[in-house]
């Protein structure tokens, strides 16, 4: 067989705030993995992941992955999706990975989440395996948990938009709710430097303290569902939970003085990203270059599609 050539995108998603949702109500560890996963809420943004995925037939199974063109062993979350679908195929193959990513790695803007669906999407593709997208979906988040790259951003990457996760879980046992929000909004971002998830996710005092005010985040948000709302409570979170470093407090308060709809800090990473309405975005645009540079600044659309094949 020749080789086979597939590509998706994934949008990236911006973690506002979460609730990390692992144990049952009795403190035991959730063992089905699909069932196990976050609350929270965030935005789907028209940058983020673009995969290729090329399958040759081979001896033996073999992945392999690459970020920005540079060779990734390390991407482990990837490499588990491809590894759960060859299962479904009789045959060998050599499978590549290529990811495209046009955000920050590691800041919270949901990449492993973007690279794991898109592996997913195109390999199917590839392989001619026909699943759904929730099944593609589970396929991702199982990945997802068990590499400890993130918790619940596989769903809303498949919906994008603004979106409210209710109930935890992989698709098809989630419950997520989408903010009505129109076009003319953008997403002004902003890193100071990345955290890494597995530290965040392993430590039991700051575990203590996203649960509490993680809950009280999305039941404030569905009360009064605007997107005013949304960014005041997902800053306050912020501020609650002790992530917000001094210099991102700053930078929220300065966005909002300069005519952001609100502010927030991306979960996790030290990062700040603002809903600006267009007209606004070249002032909030002006805050963020006093205090980082060009390159560390990013302006994008609101995504509405998710995660896709493209041709």
């Amino acid at each position: 067989m020749a080789t086979r050539i597939s590509k998706a995108f994934s949008p990236a998603g911006i973690s506002s705030f979460f609730e990390i949702c692992d144990k049952t109500a009795d403190g035991k560890p959730i063992t089905d993995l699909e069932h196990v996963g976050a609350r929270g809420g965030g935005f789907g943004i028209d940058k983020g992941v673009f995969t290729e995925v090329s399958v040759t037939e081979a001896e033996k199974n073999d992945i392999r992955v690459f970020i920005n063109e540079k060779f990734s062993p390390e991407a482990e979350t990837t490499k588990t999706v491809a590894e759960a679908l060859l299962k479904k195929v009789e045959g060998k193959y050599r499978v590549v990975a290529e990811h495209r990513v046009s955000v920050p790695i590691g800041a919270g803007f949901g990449t492993s989440a973007g690279g794991a669906l898109g592996t997913g999407f195109a390999l199917c593709k590839a392989l001619g395996i026909n699943l759904t997208y929730g099944q593609i979906g589970r396929i991702a988040h199982v990945a997802e948990i068990k590499c400890k790259t993130g918790l619940g951003t596989v769903g809303p990457l498949l919906l994008s938009g603004c979106i409210v996760t209710v109930e935890p879980g992989a698709p098809g046992y989630a419950v997520i709710e989408r903010l009505p929000i129109s076009e003319d909004h953008r997403i002004v971002a902003g890193v100071f430097k990345p955290m890494p998830t597995k530290e965040v996710l392993s430590s039991a005092e700051k575990r203590k303290m996203v649960n509490k005010w993680g809950r009280k985040t999305v039941d404030r948000i569905l009360a009064e569902p605007s997107l005013k709302n949304f960014m005041m409570a997902s800053k306050e979170f912020a501020i609650k939970t002790g992530f917000a470093t001094e210099r991102v407090r700053r930078l929220i308060e300065d966005a909002e003085k300069a005519g952001a709809v609100g502010a927030a800090q991306n979960m996790v990473g030290e990062a700040v990203h603002a809903l600006v309405l267009e007209d606004k975005v070249d002032d909030v645009v002006e805050v963020f270059k006093k205090v980082l540079p060009k390159e560390k600044i990013l302006v994008a659309k609101i995504d509405f599609r998710g995660t896709h094949l493209v041709r």
